[in-house]
């Protein structure tokens, strides 16, 4: 679905990520994991588009994006979220939802006057998606809420959600479980783990979360100073001497 060949990137005389290649399965959760610095966030800002590569490739179903528009490939169905969620603080919960679904009419002022009736079905049928997504998230209760009142879990949960309110075909969820306490973090991972199984989402996950990713991911890539370590299952990537050491300095061992 997803293929990433030798991406590199620097940032003045550092290189952030250094002949990168890796590739995602449709109907995949791969996990990629590593130590603080590994590059693990600027190759998801490259596949994103926030970010374009110094070189190499990204393919995705088929057709080389690698210098498409963030909004582009947000079309093309590849939607991101982000390790400090990006809410619209000042709209409610169900604002959030609604202003991310694609092909509204009423984005257009002329269609306001024009087309009126159409612009009003429209949104009636958003709004309609929108509480469906709140109800499968446990949210309804906050719907009214200004985003930038709620939790640091229920915003993660937020940010899942503006997924589903999109044709997503593969989305990168980039540190959900940070800043979530492990009540709501079940219920993410529930959440996740029941698109992927029921709605056929591709998921690329970035997490320190060792628990997470043992649960939810296969397989499961490791990267260390710009490049990829080792691919493998979890218990393959943990017991790797490679993923051990560069992982030396922050944490003594990767624990499941």
């Amino acid at each position: 679905m997803l293929s990433c060949e030798r991406l590199t990137m620097s940032f003045g005389s550092f290189r952030a990520v250094d002949d990168c290649s890796i590739s995602v399965a449709r109907g995949s959760i791969t996990g990629l994991v590593g130590p603080n610095g590994a590059g693990k966030t600027t190759v998801f800002n490259m596949i994103a588009g926030a970010l374009y590569p110094d070189s190499g490739q990204i393919i995705y179903l088929g057709e080389d994006i690698t210098t498409l528009t963030p909004d582009r490939r947000f079309q093309k169905g590849l939607v991101r979220t982000f390790q400090i969620p990006h809410e619209f603080d000042h709209l409610s919960v169900i604002e959030n939802l609604m202003m991310v679904a694609p092909g509204q009419p009423g984005e257009s002022l002329i269609n306001n006057w024009i087309a009126p009736a159409r612009v009003k079905d429209v949104e009636a049928k958003t709004s309609r998606r929108a509480w469906e997504v709140l109800e499968f998230l446990e949210l309804t209760q906050i719907a009214h809420q200004r985003a930038g009142r709620i939790s640091g879990g229920q915003k993660k949960l937020l940010e899942l959600g503006r997924t589903m309110m999109t044709d997503a075909e593969l989305v990168l969820l980039d540190e959900p479980a940070a800043g979530v306490n492990r009540t709501l973090l079940r219920k993410l991972e529930e959440k996740i783990a029941f698109l992927h199984r029921e709605r056929g989402y591709t998921f690329v996950l970035i997490e320190h979360d060792m628990e997470m990713i043992e649960r939810l991911c296969a397989p499961v890539i490791c990267m260390a100073e710009g490049r990829v370590l080792v691919e493998g299952n979890f218990e393959t990537v943990r017991s790797d001497p490679r993923v051990l050491e560069a992982y030396l300095g922050e944490r003594q061992h990767l624990t499941a």
